[in-house]
């Protein structure tokens, strides 16, 4: 039983491989980092597929995650149970899009996921409120927020109905250099 092998058959290990960035060997370090977040819940074998979810609270508080202003919305929109829940697929889902090896377009979808706060599918100004006062840990005054909000959505409202569509949303961040090099969590 001492063999890290048989917490995972191969066809597992395969198909984790196959629908992340993950190595064989990075999936299983990923699970030792699972683990380690609830050794009292979480199994060493996982050949026979347990239903075993970790709670937000555990999540949020990895050393990777908890400086994140966006921690419970990153973790929320990897959710498969709506809660913030995660299984071990959701928490390797996570991490596999928060990689520096995801392309930009896949974490375009997630960053879109993350913004919108209210989960209607769309940018509106709350929802960017939100992200500023995150983004600058509330150090603005609301005058600055409310500016930068109208900004924003001038600049990036294609169709000018005020609020950000996924299409504006994936327009604008492709004129941001930097949006690769921040949207990540080093593992």
């Amino acid at each position: 039983m001492g063999n890290k092998q048989t917490i995972f058959t191969d066809e597992q290990l395969d198909a984790y491989q196959d629908c992340t960035f993950f190595t064989r060997k990075e999936i299983l370090r990923l699970h030792g980092i699972f683990y380690e977040l609830a050794p009292s819940i979480v199994p060493m074998d996982y050949t026979d597929d347990p239903d075993v979810k970790l709670p937000i609270q555990l999540i949020i508080n990895m050393p990777e995650l908890v400086e994140n202003p966006f921690k419970e919305r990153i973790v929320q929109s990897f959710s498969e149970d709506g809660d913030g829940n995660l299984s071990f697929n959701d928490f390797v889902d996570m991490l596999s899009v928060m990689s520096e090896m995801a392309p930009r377009e896949l974490k375009a979808i997630y960053a879109f996921k993350i913004y919108d706060f209210n989960t209607d599918n769309f940018i509106c100004k709350s929802d960017l409120e939100k992200t500023i006062n995150k983004l600058t840990r509330e150090e603005l005054e609301e005058e600055e927020v409310n500016l930068v909000c109208e900004k924003v959505i001038e600049e990036a409202d294609m169709d000018g109905d005020g609020k950000l569509a996924f299409a504006d949303f994936e327009n604008m961040i492709s004129k941001a250099p930097d949006f690769l090099s921040t949207f990540h969590i080093r593992i």
